[in-house]
């Protein structure tokens, strides 16, 4: 391995910080940076049950100087542009930084303005809707003071953090509208552009039967386009075809309209969604992605497709797979092996990443089901955690929620951010 090689790291969230550290582990003399603007870090899984009034919000929240592993160094700026040709970064302050290896881990941004939900951010700032993915403080204080009428949750159209929480979001305040009393004046909607409420069959089976036990309305093809806050209306556009046409019943219990040009109106009193998500500006605008404008890496190696002094993983990343902290969590050890034979000039042939990501779907206080997957859609459970568990983790049980809410955090703090593999 050739002296004073320099790796710089874009992003200080999970992917960034985990591969800093487990290459700091790995060989304590190399130079690592890190180029990261914020100054807290935050335990985003937990966002959910801060949602739903079960987690202290203060708790997600740590300082990201107390989180860069010793002996690397924290560039506190934003980078700008990635001017791959030449091995170097373009940051707002810090002028050009170079490179002899690239790690691109920034992460996704909540896109309220440019992605196809007209009206989005007038509405989250007003406080008619929320989302736990913005300020799931919001979340909680609406849904504490919602007494009763239509409460629908959906997603957008592209990819986003964590697929299953705004399903989660659903299942929760169906089960904090039972506690409060006031399911029999309440319409829960949960409403999706897709075809099946999850990609995994023996998941999807669970979850129909919550969605019948809250007496959910399900509804498929249905991509969120609009929001009128003053009105309190959410319009969809209905992206099925041929026999899945979606058929709206005259004097529906939502009073829900169908008007015309695949357009479905419904009323609210509550509305909870996940925004429109895309990789940052500067990643979009590059020459690094793909056709869908995501990072354009192997999806077994994670190295770059085209330039191969560059690595990618986390949510930026172009993968089919879900984009969550478990995902990172079997990413990172690959990425981290190929980046030092790439520095040794070996061959970079660790393919090891199979697409495996984990949903934890809370499906009400105290009962979770865990989701585990790959990238053929495969139900993928741990090993150990099966064996820890002493049961089938595709079923709602508390000790899964005990898992979610107590030792995942536990995990990610003492043992993930300190390079270790879990």
């Amino acid at each position: 391995m050739k002296a004073n090689q320099h790796i710089l790291i874009i992003g200080g969230g999970t992917a960034g910080i985990m591969t800093a550290a487990q290459l700091i582990k790995k060989n304590k003399n190399l130079s690592i940076s890190i180029l990261e603007p914020s100054e807290k870090h935050y335990y985003q899984p937990a966002f959910t049950l801060v949602g739903a009034g079960t987690y202290d919000y203060k708790k997600t929240i740590r300082l990201t100087k107390d989180l860069i592993p010793k002996g690397v160094k924290w560039i506190k700026d934003f980078a700008t542009e990635i001017l791959a040709e030449e091995k170097q970064v373009k940051t707002a302050t810090s002028g050009n930084i170079s490179y002899d290896l690239l790690v691109v881990a920034t992460g996704l941004v909540n896109d309220l303005d440019g992605i196809g939900i007209e009206g989005l951010r007038e509405g989250l700032e007003k406080g008619v809707v929320c989302s736990n993915y913005v300020d799931p403080n919001k979340t909680w204080e609406l849904l504490q003071k919602f007494k009763g009428g239509n409460a629908v949750f959906t997603q957008p159209t592209t990819p986003i953090k964590c697929g299953g929480a705004p399903q989660k979001a659903a299942y929760m305040a169906a089960d904090y509208f039972r506690k409060k009393g006031i399911s029999n004046k309440t319409n829960l909607v949960f409403a999706t552009p897709g075809s099946v409420i999850f990609g995994v069959k023996i998941i999807a089976d669970s979850l129909m039967k919550v969605i019948g036990d809250y007496n959910i309305h399900f509804k498929t093809f249905y991509a969120p386009i609009k929001i009128d806050s003053d009105n309190k209306i959410v319009y969809f556009k209905e992206v099925s075809t041929g026999e899945n046409k979606c058929v709206v019943n005259e004097n529906n219990i939502l009073n829900e309209k169908h008007t015309g040009n695949e357009i479905m109106e419904i009323p609210f009193d509550f509305l909870h969604l996940a925004p429109p998500q895309a990789p940052p500006k500067f990643i979009r605008e590059s020459n690094l992605v793909n056709a869908a404008g995501w990072l354009d890496v192997h999806i077994n190696s994670l190295q770059h497709n085209k330039f191969t002094s560059i690595f990618g993983l986390g949510d930026v990343a172009g993968l089919p797979t879900a984009k969550t902290g478990a995902a990172i969590r079997k990413q990172v050890p690959v990425v981290v092996d190929n980046i030092l034979k790439y520095l040794a000039n070996q061959t970079v042939d660790n393919q090891g990443y199979l697409g495996y990501s984990s949903c934890p779907l809370v499906v009400g206080y105290g009962k979770m089901i865990l989701a585990e997957f790959n990238y053929k859609n495969e139900f993928t459970p741990d090993p150990k955690l099966k064996q820890m568990l002493v049961f089938d983790s595709n079923k709602p049980h508390w000790r899964l929620w005990f898992l979610k809410k107590y030792m995942l955090p536990h995990l990610y703090w003492n043992k993930m951010m300190k390079g270790e593999n879990v």
